[in-house]
């Protein structure tokens, strides 16, 4: 089934008449193309950077198949499966990449010499690692499967296919595909967290981190209907899933040094570096996650998910304003 107009005069920009389809139609090509640019780039591995857009990219699309599901007929190859696999691909060569330049630019300018020959020990066995990673991701974007999901999404763009949802107008309908995720985020067991707890909950924590990375690519698709408290609440939601993000990265360090060398190996220095770089990162995660644990904050961004453009602002939104 067909929404009644082209996709290609599709604008986000408050047009009472855009459907639901059209506005899924925009966001899945854009961010399909945004995968699909940097793959001669990766293959090519000349800067990490692209493969990290790529991984990104690979999340925002499985993000934008999550948030139109019901509104769209993808085909088989072109699933979120589909892209989900090839993101974890991409994910373990990019997560090789982060802990390496960080072993090589956060940590060992500032640790002793002794302790730098132990952290090049490890440096030189991830940089192994990441020969076997690049080959599983060359493989990935030069074999059948990557280009049977191209064809399908070219395919799809070309000529998409709806179901009977797709027809509705789209702006109506925009506070129901942001709540569920928004209650998902607030219910989330992070926020119970303490600060002084956070060793024994990390996997919760990381948990907490991608669903706020999540809601993030989400809420993104949708801020040319919002305004400025929205944005906002997009800039929280990063800065939270940066800080847990540098918690996270620093047990991986710390997992790696357990990995890859000898349990009689002492580094107090880094060691001090590394308690030092999660106290900052939770300096303020206790008042944070009360905040997100006070009724009427979450009362209020319930509120700012109903307030786009051309709605009144609910009384009981003014308190956060």
């Amino acid at each position: 089934m067909k929404p009644t107009k082209q996709q290609a005069a599709v604008t986000p920009q408050m047009d009472p008449s855009l459907t639901l389809g059209e506005f899924a139609h925009t966001v899945i090509r854009e961010q399909y193309q945004a995968v699909v640019k940097q793959e001669k780039k990766v293959i090519a591995d000349k800067d990490p950077e692209h493969l990290h857009d790529m991984r990104v990219g690979t999340r925002r699309l499985r993000t934008a198949l999550q948030v139109f599901e019901r509104s769209i007929a993808i085909p088989k190859a072109a699933t979120e499966k589909r892209v989900g696999s090839l993101s974890r691909v991409l994910g373990k060569l990019r997560d090789l990449d982060v802990q390496t330049a960080d072993l090589q630019q956060r940590y060992r300018p500032d640790v002793p010499e002794s302790e730098q020959r132990s952290l090049d020990e490890v440096i030189g066995k991830l940089q192994k690692e990441r020969q076997v990673a690049f080959s599983a991701v060359e493989d990935a974007l030069t074999r059948s499967r990557y280009q049977h999901l191209k064809v399908d999404y070219e395919a799809w763009l070309s000529h998409p296919r709806y179901t009977p949802l797709a027809t509705q107008c789209l702006l109506p309908l925009i506070p129901d595909l942001l709540s569920p995720l928004l209650s998902t985020l607030l219910l989330h067991p992070g926020w119970l967290v303490q600060t002084d707890a956070s060793d024994a909950a990390s996997d919760v924590l990381h948990d907490l981190r991608k669903a706020c990375k999540h809601v993030r690519y989400q809420a993104e698709f949708f801020v040319p209907f919002y305004g400025e408290a929205f944005q906002t609440w997009i800039k929280d939601i990063k800065t939270i899933q940066s800080k847990l993000g540098t918690v996270h990265d620093s047990q991986v360090l710390q997992a790696l040094l357990v990995k890859h060398l000898s349990k009689h190996t002492k580094l107090p220095d880094l060691q001090a570096i590394v308690k030092q770089t999660q106290a900052e990162a939770l300096s303020d995660w206790n008042s944070v996650r009360e905040r997100y644990l006070e009724p009427g904050f979450r009362q209020h961004l319930h509120y700012l998910l109903l307030e786009t453009f051309g709605t009144e602002k609910p009384a009981a939104q003014r308190r956060y304003a």
